[in-house]
Order: structure tokens, then sequence, then C-alpha cells
């Protein structure tokens, strides 16, 4: 048997757990914070994991956070006090395999424990686990805000209105939405409107009647029928056809509709959650969108931010997407190396987290090696990053310049322009290992003349330190 860990930070409660265990025979390890746990988990996997929920630094829950987003997942117990039992509550959403209550009985507390070494023992040869394809990941103070908001949204079947650009995972909040509403047992049902012909839009979503139209061969139910009691998802609502724009509104107003050619009312016992990517108050105003549809579906409006938003959110991401690729290839797992890791939280990301997941899996199939450097990452995210790295310097120095500006200083196209003069010939002198007739013929002057601004900008006194610091950039030596 491994380790059983023990997190708290009061000595008291680790020293009676330690010695009632090591009587039962059950090894301990034991950690006076979350952080130390979560260090020790690169190392080595513990059997169960004991671990209060309110401590200095990282909670408990953000510990089992983090267990989660590993391929073999031990069983986490959660310590809470009495007054904690709102966050035990949350601890089971984020999947402990149980609560301890303190102030707890030390046989009941071995029971518990020895119940969750036995259930890991059981699973350690069932093989390696897919990782769940709607869970959704997130430390970042908006994604926290997400996850509280949906947690509010839990009881009730209020219409919602998804918001964020095109790869922030609009349809994951969705499928959560649905997955924590009292609908979770009934279908889940997705459209994406903008991907289905205006001709067929209505018949997708209402259904139609056989001989309805050219090919209706049979009678289909749509997905307003096939979502009964459950959720209906409307992707990309802000690209739906105006005249289905009028009939969703019916719709919602009076739960009925027909279908295609029908004339039997049909009740629409649904819950309504859309997304777009677009800004729907300016649809309405440019006439796109009906503004009375606007206001039916924005009765509570969830945001999903950008991954360049929430950078600190890439790491387990990442981590995430080469796990579910590795898995879905049936190979082993790579690894990204810390300065790869570095590199990818300082990109934009355009294409946001579905992006990232396209480049882990290109990073599973295409890498050489099973830790994956800079220059195993995909051209074309190479080659975007090396064409604003060739543009960086002139933001650096509009940004000098403005800020030269406001201090009131004159003559700033003497001063920069020297400064350019600097920086090219010392460059020069130092590409050619300081041989000025080389010099002179890359930067397109006369020999005499590099040797008199040689002289006139007194490089050989000045370092290239000061020369950065001056305007402002970090300049290569190479």
């Amino acid at each position: 048997m491994k380790k059983i860990w023990i997190i708290d930070d009061e000595p008291s409660i680790r020293f009676t757990l330690k010695e009632a265990l090591s009587r039962e025979g059950m090894p301990v390890e034991l950690f006076s914070s979350a952080e130390s746990a979560i260090n020790a988990l690169g190392r080595t996997k513990p059997q169960v994991i004991v671990s209060d929920i309110r401590m200095p630094g990282e909670s408990g829950i953000d510990l089992l956070k983090h267990v989660n987003n590993l391929t073999h997942r031990p069983p986490v117990i959660i310590m809470t006090a009495y007054s904690d039992l709102d966050s035990a509550v949350s601890a089971f959403q984020e999947g402990a395999f149980d609560y301890l209550p303190k102030p707890f009985d030390i046989t009941d507390a071995v029971k518990l424990i020895r119940r969750a070494a036995d259930e890991s023992l059981k699973n350690a040869n069932l093989g390696p686990e897919e990782p769940a394809t709607h869970e959704m990941l997130g430390q970042a103070p908006a994604m926290q805000d997400l996850f509280r908001a949906i947690g509010k949204l839990s009881q009730s079947l209020t219409t919602v209105l998804i918001t964020g650009a095109s790869g922030t995972g609009k349809e994951l909040v969705a499928k959560a939405l649905h997955q924590h509403s009292q609908r979770s047992k009934r279908p889940f049902i997705a459209i994406n409107t903008a991907a289905i012909p205006k001709d067929l839009l209505e018949s997708e979503l209402f259904g139609h009647e056989k001989g309805s139209f050219t090919g209706a061969q049979t009678m289909r139910e749509g997905r307003f029928e096939q979502a009964s009691s459950g959720t209906l998802f409307l992707d990309e609502i802000g690209d739906m056809p105006s005249e289905l724009q009028t009939r969703l509104l019916r719709v919602i107003s009076d739960n009925h509709f027909y279908r295609v050619g029908g004339r039997e009312l049909i009740k629409a016992n649904v819950r309504i959650i859309a997304a777009t990517h677009q800004n729907l108050e300016q649809r309405v105003k440019d006439g796109l969108f009906r503004e009375d549809l606007f206001h039916r579906l924005n009765v509570i409006r969830l945001e999903v931010p950008n991954l360049k938003d929430r950078r600190a959110d890439i790491k387990i991401l990442a981590d995430f997407f080469m796990k579910k690729s590795a898995f879905k290839l049936a190979t082993e797992q790579k690894l990204f190396t810390k300065e790869t890791l570095n590199f990818l939280q300082q990109l934009d990301w355009p294409g946001n987290v579905r992006q990232l997941e396209n480049t882990c899996h290109w990073v599973t199939v295409m890498s050489p090696g099973s830790l994956v450097n800079i220059k195993d990452l995909p051209p074309d995210l190479l080659a975007k990053t090396e064409s604003s790295e060739n543009k960086s310097w002139t933001k650096a120095l509009r940004k000098e310049a403005n800020n030269t500006l406001n201090n009131g200083e004159l003559d700033i196209l003497l001063k920069f322009g020297k400064e350019f003069e600097r920086i090219l010939i010392s460059q020069s002198l130092n590409f050619t290992s300081g041989k000025k007739i080389e010099a002179s013929k890359l930067l397109g002057i006369g020999r005499n003349t590099l040797t008199r601004k040689i002289k006139e900008l007194g490089i050989e006194d000045k370092g290239f330190s000061e020369i950065e610091a001056n305007l402002g950039v970090k300049l290569s030596k190479n």
C-alpha cells in the first residue's frame, strides 16, 4: 500500500491521525499545507489524501482540483468543521470521495480512510481512465467567477445567454449548466444555428410532417421535441435568420409550436441556453437581431473569458489536453518543458482554448520526444510569434516616444536618431567581430564615415546595457 497523506495546518490533527493509522499498519506522510502536498504530487502519488478544507494559502478544494488533473486520481477525503458544510457540498461537486466533519471520532475516521484505501486499491488495476470530455478547468479569477455563477444557477431553469469569442468553450458552459440543473437526467440537445442552411434550420428546430416539402418522406421530430424536459442549446444565435427569430420568440413566449406543415400544437417543455460570439446589442442596433428576442434571451448573461485573459490556466489546460490526446491515440503522454510552458503562456491565442487543444494534439502526434521543447511546437505558431517579435521594437519605440513627448522634451528626432545609429553600428561591428570594412558594407556607408560616427557617438565608450536602457528594449548581441 502507498502512503496515506494527512494535510492539515493543525499539528494535533496530524499527530492524532498518524498515530491511529500507524497502529492499523497504514503508512502515513504528513503535510502542513496544501502547497507542499501539491509539490510532492509531482514526485509520488499517495493511496489516499485526507485534507483539511481551510488552511493558510491553498485550500483543500484547490488541492482537490489539482488532484482531478492527475491521470490516476487517489481518493480525497475533505476534513471540515460543521460550519463549513456548504464547502463540503462543494467538495462533493469537485469529486471528493467523502468528507470528515470535525471534531471526528478517531475510530470512524480510520474506518473511512480504510474504505477509501480499499477503493483505491480496487481501482488500481483498471487501467488509465479517459479524461472527462466536458470538464471545465480554471483557477483564474474570471473562471472562478464563472464557476460561482454556474453554481448559483444550478437550482434555476432561467434562460441564459453565454457570450465570448470563438473557441473559449461556450458549449462547455452550457453543458455544465445542464449537468448541474434539475434537468441533468434529461436530454441536452445542441444545435449550431450558423452551421445549418437557412432553408433547413426551421425543420431542424421544429421538425416537419410527412410531405410538408419536397424530400419530407417521413415525419421528423425537431430539436425542441428531442430536448423535451431537458435543455436546448442554441449556439451562434446571433446568426439566426430574421424570420426564424420571430418564430423562436413566439415559442419562448407561448411555450408551444407547430412542426413544419403540421396542425398539432406541441408543448415546448425545454430550458433554452443560447450562445454567441457576436455583439448582440450592436446587431440589434443594426436591425439584424430582434430586440424583443434579445431581451427574452438575455435574462442571465455569462461571459466566457479569452484564454489570454486567464494565462494562469494555460498550464493545467495544456496538461489536460496532452493527457486527453495521449489517451485517444493510445500513446504515452508527452510533457512540455518549463521553458515551453512559459512560452505558451506568453502567446495571445486568438483561437482560445480550442487552439490550445489543437496545438496539444498536434504536438502529441508530431513531437519526436517525450519532452516537448519550443522548437517542437507547430511551425505556424512559431511563425506568428516571430512575426510578432519583429514588430515589438516598433511598439517599444512608440511607447518611448510618447513618454518622451509627455515629459515635454524637445529635439526627439535628433535624440532617437542618434540612438538608432549607435545601435545599428554597434550591432554591425559586433556581427563582424569589429571589422570596420565589413561593417561599413553592411550599413551602406563608407569606412571613413563609419570611423567618424564611432567617434561622434562614443560607441567604444558605451556598452550594450546603456544603449538598451536608453531605448527601452533588449538587444541581441549575436
